[in-house]
């Protein structure tokens, strides 16, 4: 039984698409008031999972609720108590800001004494006051992206989903954003549902699952995951980085993970893991670092491979086919 605390609520949901299962029996539980982070490579089931829970996608099996409501029964209660920022921009640019997020409050009915004084404290929350009646053409692309998210929480949702919402931005935009984002959380207590493959972000949420081939693998706070790597991360590249995995596996008895030019190996104790490392082989070592576990890890751990930029890019069609359907049938 989910707890009164959770805001949204999943059970052995499923999504097929003819044969393909793309979502597999998730259970999972969002708590009010939490930033929750969603991750996972493409084709994983992240993208489907959302648009069943912001009623754009139909589901095959199990249920799923937002805000106390159930997404294939009541999707229009569902879609009047949740925000959505969508990867590829969905405003205007011939409009100002201001005009933007009137049509919005037209949209979501926000009463008219109020639509002012909402349209004035989004803009402020998101630091774009100043541009307020200035023609969104001209914002750069952190801007726009502050403008949407304005946008998404200004009729109030009780839940406010982001979808790559720093996509394309440089890190000190992704920052700022991110700066607004908790700012929102603080002030309103809006959950804040988000899919990033940015981990510098993740590290940022409250709690994390971990999605691939539509099962959640991990779930937990960023340092729950972290721990469950169990020690330290010892990556080495070699003269011949084949044979030394080879080695390192029939020698020590140790799990190697190769990426990116680089042999990864998780260890209790790297310190004390180097010196025979460097005994155990006879190829050269060309480098040899130990640290502590990141999500890097921990996902590549989990799934057996990073997630790349060009992940999210192949995502495209879907994205904008799910905006069309979401500005089609908000109201």
């Amino acid at each position: 039984m989910a707890d009164q605390g959770d805001v949204i609520t999943v059970r052995g949901l499923v999504k097929r698409y003819g044969p393909v299962e793309a979502v597999r029996g998730i259970d999972l539980d969002v708590h009010r008031g939490e930033i929750f982070g969603f991750l996972g490579p493409n084709g994983a089931g992240k993208s489907t999972t959302i648009s069943i829970l912001c009623t754009l996608v139909d589901k095959t099996a199990g249920s799923a609720t937002v805000a106390g409501w159930d997404v294939a029964r009541h999707p229009q209660e569902v879609r009047s108590r949740i925000g959505l920022v969508f990867q590829d921009p969905s405003l205007d640019n011939q409009l100002t800001a201001r005009q933007n997020l009137y049509f919005h409050a037209l949209a979501y009915g926000v009463p008219r004494h109020q639509r002012s004084e909402r349209i004035r404290a989004a803009l402020e929350m998101v630091g774009l006051e100043d541009r307020a009646d200035v023609q969104v053409i001209t914002y750069s692309g952190g801007m726009k992206r502050r403008l949407e998210i304005a946008r998404g929480v200004l009729h109030h949702p009780e839940v406010l989903f982001l979808d790559e919402p720093t996509i394309g931005l440089d890190p000190q935009t992704r920052a700022t954003v991110w700066d607004h984002l908790r700012e929102i959380r603080a002030q309103t207590g809006t959950t804040i549902f988000m899919t990033t493959h940015y981990m510098e972000e993740a590290e940022w949420c409250d709690r994390i699952a971990v999605i691939d081939h539509g099962r959640i693998v991990a779930l937990g706070t960023p340092d729950e995951l972290k721990d469950q790597m169990g020690g330290d991360v010892v990556v080495v590249t070699t003269s011949d980085n084949q044979r030394a995995a080879e080695q390192i596996t029939s020698r020590m008895g140790a799990a190697v993970t190769s990426d990116d030019g680089t042999l990864r190996v998780d260890v209790p104790n790297g310190p004390e893991f180097v010196p025979q490392l460097v005994r155990a082989l006879d190829v050269e070592v060309k480098t040899v670092t130990v640290r502590r576990p990141s999500l890097d890890d921990v996902f590549l751990k989990l799934t057996g491979r990073a997630i790349r930029d060009e992940e999210v890019d192949s995502a495209g069609a879907l994205h904008r086919a799910m905006a069309q359907r979401w500005q089609g049938g908000r109201r």
